[in-house]
């Protein structure tokens, strides 16, 4: 079989990018406006998370085909919480400084006091964090294998 088939065949794939899709689909119904808005179906963010049907569908068909204590279970599960994670914390954190940042904008554009709350500043690591983060996953997985 060629590489294209196989993609094409294989029905874990399709079932997560339905999930995936169905969610963007849902977003056309749940904006704040509670009106029927269909450029929603191309926007990130917004309820229900994309990113968390596509990872958390992929995780529950592996469990049911390859069983839940399977190897790739583990790798989906973990997988789709660093998603999750990130789709919650570091995308919603850089959501917020860009609503700040309209709002100087406005502000700026309009000669308005401009009040914010503080953010999170450092949302990212540093190349030693990432290494020590590194060093130390190596370590506790060796000892507890």
């Amino acid at each position: 079989m060629d590489f294209f088939t196989q993609v094409f065949d294989n029905h874990i794939l399709w079932i997560s990018i339905f999930a995936c899709f169905l969610a963007q689909f849902i977003k056309i119904f749940t904006g704040k406006e509670r009106v029927v808005e269909f450029s929603r179906i191309f926007m990130s963010g917004g309820m229900p998370s994309s990113h968390s049907s596509f990872v958390t569908s992929l995780s529950t068909v592996m469990g049911i085909q390859k069983g839940f204590d399977s190897a790739e279970f583990v790798i989906c599960v973990v997988f789709a919480l660093i998603v999750m994670y990130d789709a919650s914390g570091v995308r919603r954190a850089v959501g917020k400084q860009a609503a700040i940042l309209n709002k100087i904008v406005e502000d700026l554009q309009n000669k308005k006091h401009i009040e914010h709350e503080t953010l999170k500043e450092l949302i990212g690591h540093t190349p030693k964090e990432v290494i020590l983060g590194a060093i130390l996953g190596i370590v506790v997985g060796a000892i507890m294998a």
